[in-house]
């Protein structure tokens, strides 16, 4: 654990909310807001950057979801912590967050005290959920089988970020610039992550993405 004031990264795509997020927290004295993103990829790349302790994150987002940047951050820097504080608390939203790595979950409508709480144990190595959250473990644990596996988690990251760019509306030939591809190999990204989330166009894709909080 680091002296002196926690080092965050702060993210959401709303700027008088993260402006008045960040504010906030460095008034408390016990937080340094070291970078703030609009979005889940710049944030991606200044957590690469700075190598905050913690990561506070929205989870509706542009180009790449809170809950993507949860799992990435996880995977390529896993002494980074993160944080979800989101307006969804449906056990839907709840989950996936969870399996996908998040150290934290709070409710958007949480208070400055319960922020700081959920900060300062995260910070020094453990868990913090809200009642919800907790709930939707306890529930989970005691009926694992009706919880089921995510779909979202079987995607591979490429077919999670051709995902996002359906969503957005994006065509495959689109996808196959961005990504920097062959259209036949975007083609088969799009095609196996139909294939994995059971779904079979582009609506239902974003229908799941708004069941899932991942729409932009």
């Amino acid at each position: 654990m680091s002296i002196g004031p926690i080092r965050l990264v702060v993210v959401d795509d709303h700027t008088i909310v993260r402006q008045g997020l960040v504010s906030m927290l460095e008034q408390t004295g016990e937080c340094q807001v070291v970078a703030q993103a609009a979005d889940g990829a710049e944030a991606l790349d200044l957590v690469h950057k700075h190598r905050p302790e913690i990561v506070v994150t929205d989870l509706s987002m542009p180009r790449l979801s809170g809950l993507e940047l949860v799992r990435r951050v996880r995977e390529q820097l896993p002494s980074v912590k993160t944080l979800v504080l989101t307006v969804h608390e449906e056990d839907e939203y709840i989950l996936p967050i969870i399996r996908a790595g998040a150290s934290g979950f709070l409710n958007k409508d949480t208070s400055v005290g319960d922020l700081m709480a959920a900060i300062k144990t995260i910070h020094a190595g453990q868990a913090y959920f809200g009642p919800r959250a907790a709930k939707a473990l306890a529930d989970q644990h005691q009926r694992p089988r009706e919880a089921g596996l995510d779909p979202y988690s079987l995607l591979t990251a490429r077919e999670r970020e051709t995902f996002q760019l359906v969503v957005e509306g994006k065509t495959t030939k689109e996808i196959a610039q961005i990504l920097e591809i062959g259209v036949k190999t975007a083609e088969n990204h799009r095609a196996r992550m139909m294939e994995k989330l059971g779904l079979r166009n582009t609506a239902e894709v974003v229908r799941f993405a708004a069941r899932k909080g991942l729409l932009p």
